[in-house]
């Protein structure tokens, strides 16, 4: 049986040489402070021993920290375009990225002890509801929180990253408006979120502002995705009196209007204006082109990773809210109100 030569170490070759460690360590890295006819010597002793460096430490070569970016729901364009922008923010400070989807009843109180012992140094959560227990579990775990777009406002003081949702929903409603439609309708997420509340804020605010009344059913709430723009585009639609013209809180949602309407024969965007939210690449790719209200979610990714690293370094956040600009990109799924349009009936045909 044959035995593994012994691998020469630092001390053999400072040994041999008549150096100090330090000093053949100098050479190795190739410091300056070493005299030369000293480094001559070491590196003839190292060439001599075929001194082989070890590897780097698995430590040194994984990133500095790892920050956990958590969904509590299947991932979709949205998601992507956060994921994004974390990723590339993780690359420029030198952090790893873990992407996982959590519901909100798997958040037991087991969940923050869990993300510490596998190494997370700071959770950033996207969309997510957070009950006051959950927060707490997170704070006697020490584990810095970040949320972009909470469902809700917890009482403790929760950082975050948001856009600016009111002047988004004011900026889509007075777009239709300034097309001439009156009968405008809004499809939403769910009711108590936060983002949806600030988007139908600013809805109703610039349909006040014109005067223009919104008849009941014209509000529809939902989760922000592609099933509730198909079916509460159909309930608007199917109204006796439909809408002209539909801003949807989401991009998804609106290309579910889309399809409702062409369910029922209805042309876009000369027999209804649809408007979204976000500007993801299914904005651009649905057809018409959707006019949407650009939420920067890349960049809230950016921020919300940037900002973990600085809560998990103990370090203090200038604000613990952040609200990023949004802004109205118009493509070609609005159009003026037509005649045709604002007479039409609820009911193709009727």
């Amino acid at each position: 049986m044959q035995v593994s030569p012994r691998r020469t170490t630092l001390a053999t070759v400072a040994a041999s040489a008549g150096v100090s460690v330090a000093t053949v360590s100098k050479v190795l890295n190739g410091r300056s402070d070493v005299a030369p006819a000293t480094r001559s010597l070491v590196q003839a002793v190292l060439r001599q021993h075929d001194y082989v460096a070890p590897s780097p430490r698995r430590a040194e070569a994984t990133p500095s920290a790892t920050i956990e970016v958590q969904f509590d729901t299947d991932l979709n364009a949205y998601s992507t375009e956060i994921i994004q922008g974390a990723v590339e923010a993780g690359a420029e400070v030198g952090a790893g990225v873990v992407v996982s989807i959590r519901k909100g009843t798997d958040r037991t109180a087991a969940w923050a002890r869990d993300l510490v012992a596998a190494g997370r140094q700071a959770l950033i959560a996207v969309t997510s509801e957070l009950t006051s227990g959950q927060l707490a579990a997170l704070s006697r775990a020490r584990l810095p929180l970040v949320v972009i777009d909470p469902l809700n406002l917890p009482r403790a003081r929760v950082t975050s990253v948001g856009s600016t949702n009111f002047a988004g929903g004011l900026a889509a409603t007075h777009h239709l408006l300034s097309l001439g439609h009156r009968r405008i309708a809004y499809i939403g997420g769910p009711a108590t979120a936060a983002c949806n509340q600030a988007r139908l804020h600013g809805y109703r605010a610039a349909m006040e502002a014109e005067g223009v009344p919104v008849p009941p059913g014209y509000v529809q709430t939902g989760h922000f995705r592609y099933p509730d723009g198909v079916a509460g585009g159909a309930t608007l639609l199917d109204l006796p009196e439909a809408p002209t013209a539909i801003f949807a809180g989401s991009d998804e949602t609106a290309l579910g209007v889309i399809e409702a309407a062409r369910a029922r024969g209805l042309r876009i965007p000369e027999d209804l204006s649809v408007a979204g939210f976000d500007d993801t690449q299914i904005a651009r790719m649905a057809s018409p082109p959707l006019t949407t209200v650009r939420q920067p979610l890349r960049e809230m990714g950016r921020v919300a990773l940037r900002t973990a690293m600085r809560l998990a370094a103990g370090e203090q956040v200038d604000s613990h809210h952040v609200e990023l600009a949004t802004e109205l990109v118009v493509r070609g799924s609005t159009a003026p109100a037509s005649a045709a349009s604002g007479e039409r009936p609820g009911h193709p045909g009727a």
